[in-house]
């Protein structure tokens, strides 16, 4: 008995130092730019390197950040880490579409693995909750804007501007940003200089959509005042 209830008490020490380290690191990570992901690490040992320079919020132009909001997550300042009726869409749609926000892809890609489980998926949750809950909204933005893939081995919106473009991130405009932005689902096999005439209308409606959440206010909480 006694065997066992160290055992218990082992695991409970054990458990109560992983959650505080699980806490000062998302904590931390509001104001210390994160290393290497491992979707980085993994590339770079597939590639041999990886491009990516770490900019930020105020060296990435807001219209690429407009853009990125409006093809991958319009309610991003008015939800909590989760979309509701994006989900409920997905559902009513079986599933067909996509209805992670970008704080769950920030947790994803940030703090765990690119494989699909039932475990990754619910310490997605764990993690999304707790970027919400210590980041502010321009900082969930500005670390995703960074450690996003945007092409084979190309990560953040720096690499991908001199990539693409051979320009820095604060220089695009509109249409390169909604062009960059409509590859995110598939940044691998999408090109955002030769886009079929399906991307090429997803890009055109990205324009507008900016346009939109900067005028209706849904950009309030990453755009600066």
């Amino acid at each position: 008995m006694r065997r066992v209830l160290a055992v218990l008490r082992f695991g409970l020490r054990l458990g109560a130092v992983t959650v505080a380290i699980i806490l000062l690191t998302v904590l931390a990570f509001r104001w210390i730019n994160p290393p290497m992901t491992l979707l980085m690490q993994r590339a770079a040992a597939e590639r041999g390197e990886i491009a990516w320079e770490w900019r930020s919020m105020s060296e990435i132009a807001p219209e690429f950040a407009l853009s990125v909001v409006a093809a991958e997550d319009a309610n991003f300042c008015l939800h909590y880490g989760f979309d509701i009726a994006a989900i409920r869409a997905a559902l009513d749609d079986g599933a067909e579409r996509g209805a992670s926000t970008i704080s769950q892809q920030v947790a994803k890609n940030l703090f765990l693995w690119p494989e699909r489980s039932w475990l990754r998926k619910g310490l997605e949750v764990g993690f999304t909750g707790l970027i919400e809950l210590f980041w502010p909204k321009r900082r969930i933005l500005e670390v995703y804007l960074n450690i996003a893939e945007m092409g084979p081995g190309v990560f953040g919106a720096e690499a991908a501007a001199q990539h693409h473009y051979g320009q820095a991130a604060s220089a695009l405009g509109p249409s390169r940003a909604a062009a960059l932005a409509v590859i995110l689902p598939n940044p691998r096999e999408r090109n955002p200089r030769n886009p079929t005439a399906s991307r090429a209308r997803r890009a055109a409606q990205v324009v507008d959509g900016a346009a939109t959440l900067q005028a209706d206010g849904r950009a309030a909480c990453f755009l600066p005042k």
